[in-house]
């Protein structure tokens, strides 16, 4: 790289360009990949349930809850709302489901979409090959006690158990006598259980089955064993979800919260930028244009991902903006320093690079650190905050050390005659 610093500064340039066609909402990046914008931003429904889990034990819990945020979340998006967010909420002992429905302004179809517990059931397939059609049987989620992913103690191959009640039993004896030899269907919700993958959630009658208890083997991976399972025993109705708070933004509102939060960051972005050539003169000039490239690339990598931007987003992102300019001025100190010692301009670059790059690391690892405990241990508002000020640092750093460095290498040591001064 260092070898050839003005075909990577023209690579860098390149990407740049590129980068802001593709950030720009009315260019090529809308149509590719257009920006995912949170509930705050662009108006919507906000819906709280709380999850009753006293009829489930605290080993199961995990996965009744997982289950029904899994179901919820195909619930909405079969209904074709455009990016939904569901997630779980704890507080202590109690669990809340929240689903935001960006676009969704209408509170009544929002929780319409919603609906009731998830609803499981077990059907034979009629007729043959594929035109099947699937025919309920008595046999529902209300007859499952619950399900567990074991070992098979020979192959160690991932499985599911369940269990059923007496009743269930009797049904699901009766069930397998008739179709020895054929499949089973578990829907949930009138959808396979696992909806990427309709054979695994059929699987084939090896035998009559009575006792109410009994296995499903297959071809399972352990994330997908854990996944049947877990939407195993969200149908089953173990746990009952209650709306217990709705909210509802104007798609009006939280278009003038991203008018201002685009504003905030354009006029803070021209204040650091002023700054920088005030105090720096030409040093400042390098470093404006690599905060302006860091920018382009930054917000290339939060929609490629995607990240859902919300104002706590925005603000978190902003905050690195200030943070990216950090390194550029350990750096331009550390080499009017070496300046100072006597080193030629080439020379102090280099040395100023080396010097600062110690601190400017173990700095952005300590707030990586942070933003990383705030992103496992805290809400999905902070989350937001915690996400982009994450990714906002990375890229600070790739700033500082790799566009910086190449614009002083191409330009500072070339122009001799010039005088560095601050």
């Amino acid at each position: 790289m260092r070898s050839n610093p003005r075909a990577i500064l023209i690579l860098l340039a390149l990407v740049a360009i590129f980068a802001g066609f593709f950030v720009y909402p009315k260019l090529i990046g809308e149509k590719w990949r257009p920006w995912r914008l949170g509930l705050d931003l662009v108006g919507g429904s906000h819906l709280v349930y709380r999850v009753d889990l006293s009829k489930v034990s605290s080993g199961e819990r995990d996965s009744v809850v997982n289950g029904l945020r899994d179901v919820i979340e195909r619930r909405v998006n079969l209904f074709g709302v455009s990016e939904p967010q569901v997630f779980i909420a704890r507080s202590g002992e109690e669990v809340n489901l929240v689903v935001e429905l960006a676009g969704v302004n209408d509170i009544s179809q929002a929780i319409a979409q919603i609906g009731d517990t998830p609803f499981l059931q077990f059907m034979e397939l009629q007729g043959a090959g594929t035109s099947s059609i699937p025919v309920a049987t008595e046999l529902t989620g209300r007859h499952l006690k619950r399900a567990q992913m074991s070992f098979d103690q020979i192959t160690g191959a991932p499985e599911i158990n369940f269990e059923l009640d007496s009743e269930g039993g009797v049904l699901f004896e009766n069930i397998t006598k008739n179709n020895v030899g054929k499949p089973i269907c578990i829907f949930v919700d009138g959808e396979p259980v696992i909806p990427d993958s309709p054979s695994d959630s059929c699987p084939t009658v090896q035998e009559a089955i009575s006792g109410g208890n009994a296995r499903i083997t297959g071809k399972f991976t352990r994330a997908r064993a854990q996944e049947l399972v877990a939407r195993f025993n969200a149908g089953a109705l173990p746990a009952e979800i209650t709306l217990i708070n709705q909210q509802t933004v104007s798609a009006t509102l939280g278009r003038d919260s991203l008018e201002r939060a685009i504003a905030g960051g354009i006029v803070g972005t021209l204040l650091v930028i002023l700054f920088m050539l005030f105090y720096y003169r030409s040093f400042g000039v390098y470093a404006s244009i690599a905060l302006l490239s860091y920018i382009l690339f930054t917000l290339s990598v939060f929609k490629l991902i995607p990240i859902t931007m919300t104002l706590a987003g925005i603000a978190g992102f902003i905050l690195t903006i200030g943070m990216a300019v950090d390194a550029n001025i350990l750096i331009f100190e550390r080499t009017y320093e070496e300046i100072r010692r006597g080193l030629s301009r080439a020379q102090a670059i280099e040395e100023g690079f080396r010097r600062a790059w110690p601190s400017i690391r173990d700095s952005n690892i300590s707030t990586m650190i942070t933003a990383i405990i705030l992103y496992f241990f805290t809400s999905s508002f902070i989350k937001g905050f915690s996400l982009t000020l994450l990714l906002g640092v990375l890229m600070s750093m790739f700033s500082a050390i790799t566009i910086t460095r190449t614009l002083m290498r191409v330009f500072v040591k070339n122009n001799i005659k010039n005088q560095i001064s601050k």
